[in-house]
C-alpha cells in the first residue's frame, strides 16, 4: 500500500468524525481484497482524551493506521496490539489509563495500559481483527459449479467464476466473475485455489490459464480416463511431465453421483489441503526475535515502536515531542524508568 497508503491516512486522521466513511470504504476494500486487518472503535472515554466514543481506525498487517482512535499516546500502543489481534484471531478491549487510578485486574479479553501521559485521560477501545480470506477460483459453467460458488462463500472463501462470455449477472453468488480466461484480474497468489469444472467443454485451454498461476491447487473435475486425454493434449502443446503432475484429480478424491455432491467433495478437498498446509507453516515459523520492536516510553510509559519512532535520545525512544523535552530538561528524573 506504500506511501500512498500512509497520505490517506494522514488525511483520515485529521478528517476526524467525517473520516468514519471513509474507514469503512477503506475496511470494505480491504476484505474484498482478502487482506488481514483490524478495525479499532473507541467504545468509551473518560476527559480529557483526542478521541470520543464512535471513533474509528483500520490498522492494516504492515501495521498502517487508517482513521483516528486518539493520539501518539495512543497510536503506538493499538498498532502493536492489533498485530497481536491478528496473530491470534482474537478479539481485545484494550484499556488506557492513568497510572494514578486503582488498577482492576483486567477480565477475559481485556488488556489494561497504565500511563503517566499528560493528558490524564481513560481510552477503551475494540479491536475486531479479520484475518486473511483464501481464494476460490472456479472455471467452468454446471451445476457443480455453482453449489461451489455458494459452499465456499459460506466457508469464507472470496469467490471467482470464470466462464468465456460470462457476466456478472449471471453468477450473483460469486465475488468477481471473469467472462475470459484471462486470470490477472483475480489476482491469484498463494492462497487461491483453482478447480477447472469446464465437463469437457474447454477443459485444456482453462488449464493451460490455471497452470501459469501461483496457485495453490489446480483440480481437474473428470474422471481419470478423461484426465489421462486432456494430460496429453496439454503435452503436445509443449507442457512439461512436472507441471502436468501438479494437477489434482479427480478433484475431491472421487466423484460424486450428483453435482452438488461433487462439489461438496472438492470444496472438502480444498479445506482440508489448506488446513494442513497452515498447520505445517505455523509447524515451521522460527521462534520470536528477541529483538525489541517496541520499547516503554520513560516519561509518559507509553508503548513507542521503535521502527517509526519520531522522537529519540540516544537509544531512548518517545511518543511524543512533549515527553522528549521532559527527559531531555531532567533525564536523571526519569533514569529508573527505562
Amino acid at each position: 500500500m506504500g506511501r500512498a497508503a500512509s497520505r490517506r491516512g494522514e488525511r483520515l486522521a485529521m478528517d476526524g468524525q467525517d473520516n468514519l466513511q471513509d474507514v469503512f470504504k477503506e475496511l470494505e476494500q480491504l476484505r474484498a481484497a482478502g487482506a488481514a486487518c483490524c478495525l479499532a472503535t473507541v467504545v468509551r472515554v473518560e476527559a480529557p482524551t483526542s478521541c470520543k466514543p464512535g471513533d474509528k481506525a483500520v490498522i492494516t498487517a504492515d501495521s498502517r493506521m487508517m482513521g483516528w482512535v486518539g493520539g501518539s499516546c495512543t497510536s503506538a500502543t493499538i498498532r502493536r496490539e492489533a498485530m497481536d489481534a491478528l496473530g491470534t484471531g482474537a478479539s481485545r478491549l484494550v484499556r488506557i489509563q492513568p497510572e494514578s487510578e486503582d488498577q482492576v485486574t483486567p477480565r477475559g479479553g481485556e488488556v489494561v495500559f497504565p500511563t503517566t501521559c499528560p493528558s490524564g485521560g481513560t481510552i477503551e477501545i475494540f479491536l475486531e481483527p479479520y484475518l486473511a480470506r483464501p481464494q476460490l477460483v472456479v472455471m467452468g459453467q454446471s451445476p457443480a459449479s455453482r453449489t461451489l460458488l455458494r459452499l465456499a462463500s459460506v466457508m469464507g472463501f472470496r469467490t471467482c467464476m470464470v466462464h468465456p462470455g460470462a457476466v456478472r449477472e449471471d453468477f450473483p453468488e460469486a465475488d468477481l466473475v471473469l467472462g475470459a480466461l484471462e486470470l490477472g484480474k483475480a489476482e491469484i497468489d498463494s492462497d487461491s485455489w483453482v478447480v477447472v469444472a469446464t465437463m469437457g467443454h474447454y477443459d485444456e485451454e482453462a488449464l493451460e490459464a490455471a497452470l501459469v498461476t501461483n496457485a495453490a491447487y489446480v483440480g481437474l473435475v473428470a474422471s481419470r480416463r478423461r484426465r489421462q486425454a486432456v494430460v496429453e493434449a496439454l503435452r503436445r502443446r509443449g507442457w512439461s511431465g512436472d507441471a502436468l503432475a501438479g494437477i489434482v484429480n479427480p478433484a475431491g478424491h472421487e466423484l460424486g453421483d450428483a453435482q452438488a455432491d461433487i462439489a461438496l467433495f472438492v470444496l472438502a478437498e480444498v479445506v482440508d489441503r489448506r488446513q494442513r498446509r497452515v498447520r505445517r507453516e505455523r509447524a515451521a515459523e522460527p521462534a520470536p526475535s528477541t529483538a525489541a520492536t517496541s520499547v516503554r516510553d520513560p516519561v509518559c510509559g507509553m508503548s513507542v515502536d521503535v521502527a517509526t519512532a519520531l522522537y529519540r535520545s540516544g537509544d531512548v525512544y518517545f511518543c511524543a515531542a512533549g515527553c522528549l523535552q521532559a527527559y531531555e530538561a531532567h533525564p536523571e528524573q526519569f533514569a529508573l524508568s527505562r
